[in-house]
């Protein structure tokens, strides 16, 4: 089953392909209250209380996951190719989707990762590292090249010479084997800022994270105009029949 979150007449700006929890999950909605904002448009929770955390910083703190929503990136950010339109992406995705078995993914778990907090699986996951890799190479006739000035500010926070030429051949540096799970909760913190948050975040995560999921979906997600957040488009159901 494909489900439809939103309809816009001009051309998308980006996409992206990413794993978004399930819409009223407990993920889903802890998460988008988190960040202050829900990416399919539903309204909004309460946004947290953190003891030692005034509202402005907290928002300080979101403000950059906040802008791709509640995500962990399959295939990152991309403009369409010439001559590629979001119709053909999607009855390809589509058509890829329904060749992919659903698997089951280890619990999540917080940790801190190059200075900003994230969730990410307990444990390895080959079937979550093979959907990653096909969402990069089964769509990338769909992708236009990456400008030069993207190439160099990616190669300005030092790269592999494996991540170089990912970046040149796939438009990213962190895919395949240098690809990592992780949905991002806040911005880069400093060591101290961290230490006093990451309690707090574990807490008010725990209710929906610690136990094995199903990922049965991949989601397309639009940015309409450069400034303007990532929502979600299209969630594309993974109904393949497994070996």
């Amino acid at each position: 089953m494909t489900i439809q979150y939103r309809h816009h007449a001009q051309s998308a700006h980006r996409l992206a392909l990413y794993w978004a929890p399930p819409v009223g999950s407990a993920l889903a909605t802890i998460g988008a209250a988190w960040l202050g904002r829900d990416t399919t448009g539903a309204r909004l929770g309460d946004r947290p209380v953190l003891q030692g955390f005034d509202a402005e910083r907290l928002v300080q703190l979101t403000e950059a996951p906040r802008h791709y929503g509640l995500h962990a990136t399959l295939k990152p950010p991309f403009s369409l190719a010439e001559g590629s339109d979001e119709a053909q992406l999607g009855a390809a995705i589509d058509a890829a989707a329904r060749q992919i078995a659903p698997f089951m993914m280890p619990p999540l778990q917080l940790r801190l990762l190059d200075g900003f907090l994230a969730l990410v699986p307990a444990a390895p996951c080959p079937a979550l590292d093979d959907l990653a890799a096909r969402c990069v190479a089964d769509f990338d006739g769909f992708r236009r090249p990456a400008p030069a000035a993207e190439l160099a500010r990616r190669r300005a926070s030092g790269l592999s010479r494996r991540q170089d030429d990912n970046l040149l051949r796939w438009g990213y540096p962190y895919v395949f084997e240098d690809f990592r799970f992780h949905v991002t909760l806040t911005g880069r913190l400093d060591p101290a800022e961290a230490d006093r948050l990451q309690p707090l975040l574990a807490t008010l995560f725990a209710p929906a994270i610690g136990m094995p999921f199903e990922v049965n979906d991949v989601t397309l997600f639009v940015q309409d105009e450069a400034a303007l957040p990532f929502y979600q488009r299209w969630r594309f159901s993974l109904t393949g029949r497994g070996s």
